[in-house]
């Protein structure tokens, strides 16, 4: 893993401090690389929303592919396939979207957990050293490694003996240390939600508790938006209400709870999953996972008026024009239909 996300690595780490020497704050620096990350993805992101309004104005030709190939499950997925292909319909931005945005949470992690490495750019090996005389000495767990260094940077911050000791030996100079405070809170520090741990130290874990609830908020509301903005919500809606109304359909009701009920629970597995990583991980982590959060929501907001709302209103368009054809189709049939009543009639009338 290492060897193939280590130019990542120092990418990211790179332009961290990039953003951190012009902003001078290390909360801010975050911020700015989860943008430009975000930023980047949202042409995939589009594209992901074009290929799936696509997808559904090929609906009607799709519902005929399954009533002619219905048996033939081999050859109604070719047709399928084809027809994807012709109509510039096939779905594979949708599938690499979620894939990038979880292969980059972990060299943000590696840069938020290991920040003299690869934001104060001390090698290495003299992290070891320090981890070792650290560990020699007392003041940091023999949990603390190379990799996940968050433990050495607390020692080096608040005990001047360890400081001075690894400053003599070479190991780092006064200037690679980094304020790593955000609206003063310790970014470097993992929240809690043990009572004791609180209640001991307020003024540094109260703060902190912030972090897990903007994430868990953030990704319900990102799930939520992503839900009702979706092409077609208002008609799938519409449909099972419907289908609740109508007796016949019963068994299909039940069926398609079923799927709801396991589409709700994976939806909101993934919130709760990042609760419980958050309170494992520097508090950095989760400002990453916020703004990552807000940025998703501004393009599913963006995505929506500039594609989706234009196309649904263009359905809708067409739909009234072809309503109205029929309705038109349909009253001068009723006409023709009162005129022949009215000839044949006439016609009896003469007869008697």
């Amino acid at each position: 893993m290492d060897f193939i996300l280590g130019p990542l690595y120092t990418l990211f780490g790179w332009l961290t401090r990039v953003f951190y020497d012009f902003f001078g704050n290390y909360g801010v620096a975050i911020i700015t690389l989860t943008v430009l990350i975000r930023g980047l993805l949202i042409p995939l992101n589009i594209k992901s929303q074009k290929s799936m309004l696509k997808m559904q104005a090929l609906s009607s030709k799709q519902a005929e592919l399954q009533r002619k190939y219905g048996d033939d499950k081999k050859k109604l997925q070719e047709e399928m396939v084809k027809m994807q292909q012709e109509n510039g319909a096939m779905g594979f931005s949708g599938c690499l979207l979620p894939f990038l945005q979880l292969f980059f949470i972990w060299p943000i992690y590696r840069i938020v957990s290991g920040p003299l490495i690869y934001l104060s750019q001390v090698p290495s090996e003299n992290v070891s050293k320090m981890i070792e005389l650290g560990q020699t000495m007392n003041v940091i767990g023999k949990t603390v490694s190379e990799k996940i260094h968050i433990g050495l940077v607390s020692a080096l911050n608040t005990n001047g003996e360890f400081l001075n000791s690894c400053i003599s030996k070479g190991y780092i100079a006064l200037d690679q240390l980094l304020d790593l405070h955000f609206l003063g809170v310790d970014l470097t520090m993992v929240p809690s939600f043990n009572p004791v741990t609180i209640i001991a130290q307020p003024k540094v874990y109260l703060p902190l508790l912030l972090i897990p609830i903007l994430v868990v908020l953030t990704q319900v509301l990102t799930m939520q938006f992503s839900k009702f903005l979706k092409p077609g919500y208002k008609q799938e809606q519409e449909a099972k209400q419907r289908a609740k109304n109508n007796p016949a359909r019963e068994g299909q009701i039940q069926e398609n709870s079923q799927t709801e009920m396991t589409m709700k629970m994976m939806n909101w597995s993934m919130p709760l999953i990042m609760l419980v990583t958050t309170f494992t991980m520097p508090a950095a982590m989760g400002l990453y996972w916020i703004v990552g959060g807000i940025m998703g929501l501004l393009t599913q907001v963006l995505v929506y008026f500039l594609f989706t709302k234009p196309y649904e209103l263009k359905k809708a368009e067409l739909e009234a024009k072809k309503e109205a054809v029929f309705k038109k189709k349909a009253a001068a049939s009723s006409e023709a239909e009162d005129e022949q009543k009215n000839s044949n009639k006439k016609k009896k009338n003469k007869r008697k």
